[in-house]
């Protein structure tokens, strides 16, 4: 018996409704709000439009590459900086540059320029001694870096670290050679030349090619990398004119110096300042035309002058104290405060008061001191206590023991002492070192004072319920130093205008003479041996406000660096010793109030804040510990604390300083606890009653009243807390730098 099956099984498709329910879409959008979109603004690009967009990049980029061509080719065009820097013991940059004169069979020039014919460039080398500050000079202003290494000797410990120093500060392309690799064996040669470039493409893996320089073949082959690459040069530098000087000339009557060289990295105006490094900053008197054929001082042919829009020398305002909201007294006022002032001064010319003499009866010889602790009248139960004592005292005399004499070795004489500044010094880094531990132990936990109240002693601190979130006026209790700085209304809106105004002055390339007015002479004395770099500021940059780095502590600095200890800070082509405070380097909240640190982090970057000089960032920064006799040469280098750039300028930043006081549960019922130790008097706990205490556990509580007279008060937690956790209660106040940046020189 068969049944019909039916083999065909229609299948619906599901209902979609073009607007869904009010809860399915708030669970798809998952809280998201549908904004509107900006007007003006494409959400779509088509594909021509990227096409476009590709042709006018490349376009762009090939029109800056062939501007950079035309800076560079020619006999008498800008020439290429090199800076030839040793990394080894054994090597000489001044070595290295004669062989690159010997293979082109040109004699070496007290420039160090290389007319180069055949490539028809000019290379201008910088060859640098093992001085860490005359390395960092040159490669700030070079172009190209030459490493010299050596076939003999492996990199040193001075080597790698001004490798790591050129990298903080900014590196441009480079070249490596070596020397000394004719004394090897030929068949050891190769395994040389492997083993340094091994070494060296770890520091600079874009460059995989070591050359010789007993082989004047490969000194050749070295020139023409240098002379057919382009310089890529450093953001940083390159948004300032600079000039390197090739001709310094000072005239004492009027305090003027000259200076020549190409403009190179930006245009050149002479309404900007112009910063001379371990010097200052300086105002341009006026820029001429310098032929290139000779070095000659011209002044035939003006090209620039300042006008009413030049920058002065004005760093910082001058405050007012009378500049703020007063009243003028009136008449009756007045006359009551001199009628007050009378009646004091009549007071004080009044004659004592005398009271009644009182005569007492006391043995002879005793003073008036010693006649008021005498009782007038005495009991009888406290003369037969006085004839007890002095019974107890003739029986105490009778059964004394006996003593001896014993006569003791001045051993005094044999301990060495130390000079006073050297106990001192010694005491100094003790309490250094032991502040320090107590601070990584306990972090912010101070004991609170029992010789004076915690409300007088801790009156500038606050509580806050969130860190993020509680609001916290950035104008409210600002020290006096903030009157004398200067701060931006908008600081990106003026930012992008003076970048927009870099067009202006006399363009790249140009050889120029330079006139700087009210110089000393000390300048010219100090560059007569040396390399001066002029670098133009941009506008605003000499003024002082409040500046922030980012600071990346060095792996090998392991001592304590303490808030508003001096440090030598290299930032961009400046050089100041400053106090900085440091902070979390955090987002922050909507409050922007950041913690304050004591010492500096180890293993985290942390923010450093100053008062110095405007700088547009990013710029590198580098740290150097301060000392009296700063040493920058292989045998004793000044310690590297650490490494950055410029993060803002930003005097609104709060910085708040946090200490915790801490408190021992005394007795424990359910979500209440008695808490003591943390004050000492109820008035004290009526005061700070309002602050919020948390637990080290995670509790969070608030005191609901005074115990007693010692300090113990009664608090009310969210759950119950355990008999060995401890009770806190944090505290904030806002702290600032010291005002005492200043230039550093190595003069």
């Amino acid at each position: 018996m068969s049944s019909h099956r039916s083999g065909l099984k229609q299948s619906n498709k599901s209902f979609k409704s073009k607007h869904a329910t009010k809860g399915q879409a708030k669970r798809e959008n998952k809280g998201k709000v549908n904004r509107q979109p900006v007007k003006g603004r494409h959400t779509t690009v088509s594909k021509q439009d990227r096409r476009n967009q590709s042709k006018q990049d490349q376009k762009t980029k090939r029109m800056d590459q062939v501007r950079m061509a035309r800076l560079y080719n020619g006999m008498h065009a800008t020439p290429k900086i090199v800076a030839v820097v040793p990394l080894c013991p054994d090597v000489s940059a001044h070595k290295c540059v004669e062989e690159m004169f010997k293979s082109v069979d040109t004699e070496v020039t007290p420039d160090y320029v290389l007319p180069l014919e055949r490539f028809k460039q000019r290379l201008q080398f910088v060859p640098a001694q093992r001085h860490l500050l005359e390395i960092l000079d040159a490669c700030r202003i070079a172009d190209f870096i030459i490493f010299v290494l050596s076939a003999n000797e492996e990199v040193d410990a001075f080597g790698e670290h001004c490798m790591t120093l050129i990298k903080a500060q900014g590196v441009v392309q480079s070249i490596h050679v070596v020397q000394h690799l004719e004394t090897n064996a030929p068949k050891m040669q190769h395994a040389v030349r492997g083993s340094l470039i091994y070494y060296m493409t770890h520091h600079f893996p874009e460059q995989d090619k070591l050359y010789a320089l007993c082989q004047p073949t490969e000194c050749v082959n070295a020139l023409r990398q240098l002379t057919s690459q382009t310089p890529h040069g450093i953001h940083w530098r390159d948004r300032h004119a600079y000039v390197v000087a090739d001709n310094v000339q000072h005239i004492p009557g009027e305090d003027t110096l000259l200076v020549s060289g190409f403009v190179r990295g930006n245009n050149l105006s002479a309404n900007r300042l112009v910063h001379i490094p371990d010097f200052g900053d300086y105002q341009i008197e006026r820029i001429n035309l310098c032929p290139t054929k000779s070095h000659e001082m011209v002044e035939d042919t003006l090209l620039e002058q300042p006008d009413e829009n030049q920058d002065d020398l004005v760093s910082e305002n001058e405050p007012n104290p009378l500049d703020a909201e007063q009243t003028w007294p009136t008449e009756d006022e007045i006359m009551e405060a001199e009628e007050r002032v009378r009646d004091q001064e009549h007071m004080q010319v009044e004659e004592p008061f005398e009271g009644p003499v009182h005569k007492k009866r006391v043995p002879k010889g005793t003073s008036s001191y010693q006649a008021a602790w005498i009782v007038d009248d005495v009991s009888d139960e406290e003369v037969s206590s006085d004839e007890e004592m002095t019974e107890i005292q003739h029986n105490d005399e009778e059964e004394e023991p006996e003593y001896e004499e014993v006569e003791m070795d001045n051993r005094s004489e044999l301990f060495n002492e130390l000079d006073e500044d050297e106990n001192e010094e010694q005491l100094q880094e003790y309490l250094r070192q032991k502040e320090h531990r107590d601070h990584r132990e306990f972090p912010d936990e101070v004991d609170t004072p029992q010789e004076i109240p915690a409300r007088e002693r801790f009156a500038r601190y606050r509580g806050l319920k969130s860190f993020r979130h509680s609001p916290w006026d950035p104008y409210e209790n600002l020290p006096e130093e903030y009157a004398r700085i200067f701060q931006f209304q908008n600081f990106k809106r003026s930012k992008k205008r003076v970048m927009d105004g870099l067009e202006e002055g006399v363009s790249v390339g140009t050889h120029v003479t330079i006139a700087l007015k009210n110089v000393p002479s000390a300048v010219a004395e100090a560059y007569q041996n040396k390399l001066l770099c002029l670098f133009s500021l941009l506008p605003y940059e000499h003024k002082i406000s409040v500046v922030n780095f980012v600071i990346k502590p060095s792996q090998s600095y392991q001592e304590p660096v303490k808030s508003k200890d001096q440090v030598i800070l290299m930032s961009g082509f400046r050089r100041f010793v400053a106090q900085p405070i440091y902070s979390s380097y955090t987002r922050g909240g909507p409050n922007n109030v950041h913690k304050f640190e004591r010492y500096l982090p180890n293993h985290q970057p942390s923010v450093a804040t100053i008062y110095g000089r405007i700088q547009f960032g990013p710029a590198p920064v580098m740290m150097f510990k301060f000392e009296q006799e700063t040493s920058w040469t292989p045998e004793r280098v000044t310690s590297l604390i650490g490494t950055g750039n410029v993060l803002d300028l930003d005097p609104l930043r709060v910085i708040t300083k946090r200490i915790i006081l801490t408190g021992d549960p005394f007795k424990i019922h359910k979500r209440g606890a008695v808490v003591r130790f943390m004050f000492f008097n109820p008035e004290d706990v009526k005061y700070f009653k309002p602050v919020q205490l948390v637990t080290k556990m995670g509790r969070v509580g608030h005191i609901r009243e005074s115990l007693g007279t010692h300090g113990y008060m009664k608090c009310i937690f969210d759950s119950a807390i355990k008999q060995h956790d401890t009770v806190m209660m944090m505290l904030y106040k806002r702290v600032f730098p010291k005002m005492s940046t200043r230039l550093w020189s190595q003069q």
